[in-house]
């Protein structure tokens, strides 16, 4: 199982971005324990600056805008 963190406000991108994840996630029959982190705090401890941000098993993968699909499927696959 991965463990996927979306960093963001909880803003429409950010919504968008979780539900990309979610379902790149069940494409691929990748298990996946999302967690959405809204606390501006923690976001800033990965180091991302815009967002929506990506966390997967602990390393940052995206930053900033919504991912494209495909990346998403890449990194999960991972």
């Amino acid at each position: 199982m991965k463990n996927v963190k979306v960093l963001g406000s909880g803003c429409k991108r950010c919504e968008a971005t979780a539900d990309l994840v979610r379902a790149e996630a069940k494409k691929l029959g990748v298990e996946i324990d999302l967690e959405k982190i809204t606390d501006y705090a923690a976001i800033a401890g990965y180091g991302i600056a815009s967002t929506p941000g990506i966390v997967i098993d602990g390393k940052v993968v995206h930053a900033g805008g919504l991912p494209r699909a495909e990346d998403v499927a890449k990194w999960l696959a991972a």
